[in-house]
């Protein structure tokens, strides 16, 4: 079985796209770093160093120091498929991280973003 295309791409090659569609919105790139960090218990260090060293999804996810417990309250549709639905745990994590930022860039409150 062949890997998705998305899990060997760098995750700082999306990063700015998540940037991108939060400012769009009159979000801010540390609200995109405290999703980030919330889900994944990346630090705003470590996630520098990640960006910088260009990790692809499949380490960004596998090396992630503490996922958030909470992760799983996180439901709804994205890219047309509904997130909990996901039976492959690599693409649900990406796209519970899809689902946060795009919740955001629709207008909801960070607060009510993170889960828990």
């Amino acid at each position: 079985m062949t890997k998705h295309r998305i899990y060997t791409m760098s995750f700082a090659s999306v990063y700015p796209h998540y940037v991108a569609k939060a400012e769009r919105k009159g979000h801010t790139q540390a609200e995109v770093d405290e999703i980030i960090s919330w889900l994944t218990g990346y630090s705003a260090e470590q996630l520098q160093t990640v960006l910088a060293e260009e990790v692809d999804f499949e380490r960004f996810f596998a090396q992630a120091p503490a996922m958030n417990p909470n992760r799983s309250l996180i439901t709804g549709v994205i890219c047309g498929v509904r997130v909990e639905e996901i039976e492959e745990p690599l693409m649900r994590e990406i796209r519970y991280l899809d689902k946060l930022i795009d919740e955001m860039a629709r207008g909801k409150k960070t607060e009510k973003v993170l889960r828990g």
